[in-house]
């Protein structure tokens, strides 16, 4: 049977437009929490970015005694060595958003390419791929990180790299099960048909209709990447111990949180933020996908 270029456009646009990046993101942004999480997210990463050029004090001068929080000139007092924990909060943002946000993105690229990979060749690499994740995904990803970081040492690299490829199996299995309906449409099969190449057909094709659960996906990875970089400072599994980090900030004055708690309020607040933000950005984007995108 001979199938023509113009059934394949036709096919083509009859995809559900919820499908198609575009569309989801300026859609998504109509819901409420889609909304509230980047204003969260925003607020986040600015303090983050922009927190270092405003910092009074340095991340390891001592400005006053320990654990003092009416000191003059000082907004949120001292930590329990001393230093100002406004601007150890200021100068200890950039750390953790940043390798999660590299984590994130290195890991949603792995495994998208490993999703298509075994969604575009069924049969045995799509079973060699898919039984190799499901190895990697009956250990908890914060031990194989936290097995990374006790066997070569806690590297900014290393921290990167670790909660990326513990998140590439997650994000592989959400990509396959997402290609594999859209490999059997109409318009997979024309470009079959016309000779185009597997890469062609990723790019062009496949891509485009998995990039909405993709993206759902992506923010709760990232969501999660948040909690396990500060979770590694918290237990101490940063490349430097005394600079200032959010994770760090929390396990130094926890101790003393109910005497000066803005050490461990400021810090748990941030990631919070950051968290809460990011989960409300992927449940919006996630009802957007399913139909439910009514402005409400």
């Amino acid at each position: 049977m001979t199938v023509g270029i113009d059934d394949r456009s036709t096919d083509a646009a009859s995809i559900p437009r919820a499908w198609r990046s575009p569309g989801v993101v300026w859609r998504s942004l109509r819901l409420w929490q889609v909304r509230a999480g980047l204003v969260m997210v925003a607020v986040v990463a600015g303090i983050s970015l922009l927190g270092p050029a405003f910092a009074p004090h340095g991340e390891t001068e001592f400005v006053g005694h320990p654990n003092a929080r009416n000191v003059e000139g000082l907004v949120f007092g001292t930590d329990y060595l001393g230093q100002d924990v406004l601007s150890r909060f200021l100068l200890g943002g950039w750390p953790i958003v940043l390798s999660a946000v590299l984590a994130t993105g290195l890991g949603v690229v792995i495994g998208a390419a490993l999703g298509l990979v075994a969604a575009l060749t069924p049969g045995r690499l799509d079973q060699v791929v898919m039984r190799s994740i499901d190895v990697v995904l009956a250990v908890p990803q914060f031990l194989l990180v936290l097995v990374a970081m006790t066997t070569i040492g806690p590297r900014p690299w290393l921290i990167v790299v670790a909660v990326a490829l513990t998140t590439a199996p997650r994000v592989a299995r959400v990509t396959r099960g997402a290609a594999v309906t859209v490999v059997e449409r109409d318009f997979v099969a024309v470009s079959r048909a016309l000779g185009e190449s597997r890469w062609h057909i990723a790019r062009a094709d496949v891509v485009p209709n998995v990039s909405g659960p993709l993206l759902v996906e992506a923010n709760i990875r990232l969501t999660y990447a948040i909690g396990i970089v500060a979770s590694l400072a918290f237990l101490g599994f940063t490349p430097n111990v005394n600079a200032a980090n959010w994770g760090l900030m929390v396990q130094e004055n926890r101790a003393a949180l109910a005497t000066q708690p803005w050490g461990v309020v400021l810090p748990t607040c941030a990631i919070a933020l950051l968290a809460i933000g990011t989960g409300l950005v992927a449940d919006g984007v996630a009802r957007t996908i399913a139909g439910i995108d009514r402005a409400s």
